[in-house]
């Protein structure tokens, strides 16, 4: 055991200084031999500006995206947990019709490139169904203490229904594969635990809410949270319809300033500063789980 471990670490040494020597090239050939003219020093200014007339600083284009971006992602993530888990309990149920209809949304929705799933339903919802509502008008009409809750919630209220167009477009989409993390936490609880629940006098709802969901929610979690940090990445793709999150004011910066690298590292790294917190909250999660499994 104690050689296999010395040579797992020379193993280690050796692809490091593969790793840090590849790392070296790329700096290298960027710093040398790329034909860019780099220009950090403005990037700050789209994170935070100085306004002059209010006399503080600001959150600027950057910092605004990136806030829609966590608007979009906290929303869809509730709303495709939610359709998830109803499709999840469609494709175990008893019903056969129901069976059929969410495994049919969700081989649709899991087999269809994503950004034709996104201009359909966009279109259709942002055109046919939402105007109906009169959101706009109804958030532009209202007290001053509500558009304030609007606008910490989703945002411009003037942009109520094409927020929620994109956030419905997103949770349709995401919902697809929630459902089938979720299905298989359901389908991996035994039977057992079903009949003595049903021995003990439970109906179905009773023991799916007190039995088999908690369960199943323990099993999937690593899987279901990686799903969740995956949406904020595949929240950039509402930037094809114009959603003003962190990718659209990247591309909107970038063909007006022209700093294609520097913007898009910058984006990079607000991006990794978003979702790498969250994984580690979820490891933390899972190892404390395992532990309260472990001594139960």
């Amino acid at each position: 055991m104690l050689t296999s471990r010395r040579s797992f670490h020379g193993l280690d040494a050796i692809l490091l200084t593969l790793l840090l020597g590849a790392a070296g090239f790329v700096v290298y050939r960027i710093t040398y031999h790329l034909d860019y003219t780099w220009n950090w020093s403005v990037i700050p200014q789209f994170l935070f500006r100085y306004d002059q007339e209010e006399g503080r600083w600001v959150s600027n284009y950057l910092i605004h995206g990136l806030l829609t971006t966590i608007r979009l992602s906290v929303w869809s993530s509730i709303l495709a947990l939610t359709l998830g888990l109803f499709m999840a309990l469609a494709r175990t149920g008893r019903s056969l019709y129901w069976r059929m209809m969410a495994r049919t949304y969700i081989e649709l929705m899991r087999n269809l490139p994503p950004l034709v799933i996104i201009f359909l339903f966009y279109f259709f919802l942002a055109n046919q169904l939402i105007p109906l509502l009169d959101l706009d008008i109804l958030a532009g009409e209202a007290a001053p203490f509500w558009q304030g809750v609007l606008r910490f919630c989703f945002g411009q209220p003037e942009q109520l229904s094409v927020f929620l167009s994109a956030v419905i477009t997103l949770a349709v989409f995401e919902s697809a594969y929630v459902a089938e993390i979720l299905r298989s936490g359901i389908e991996s609880i035994g039977r057992s635990q079903w009949d003595a629940a049903q021995a003990l006098g439970l109906t179905r709802g009773q023991i799916l809410r007190h039995v088999i969901l908690p369960q199943a929610f323990r099993r999937v979690l690593p899987p279901l949270a990686g799903q969740m940090i995956s949406l904020i990445k595949d929240s950039a793709i509402v930037s094809v319809i114009s959603i003003q999150e962190l990718t659209y004011q990247g591309t909107q910066l970038m063909a007006s300033t022209y700093l294609t690298i520097e913007v898009w590292l910058t984006i990079a790294a607000m991006y990794f500063l978003l979702t790498f917190p969250c994984s580690l909250a979820v490891d933390r999660m899972d190892q404390q789980l395992n532990r309260t499994r472990l001594r139960g």
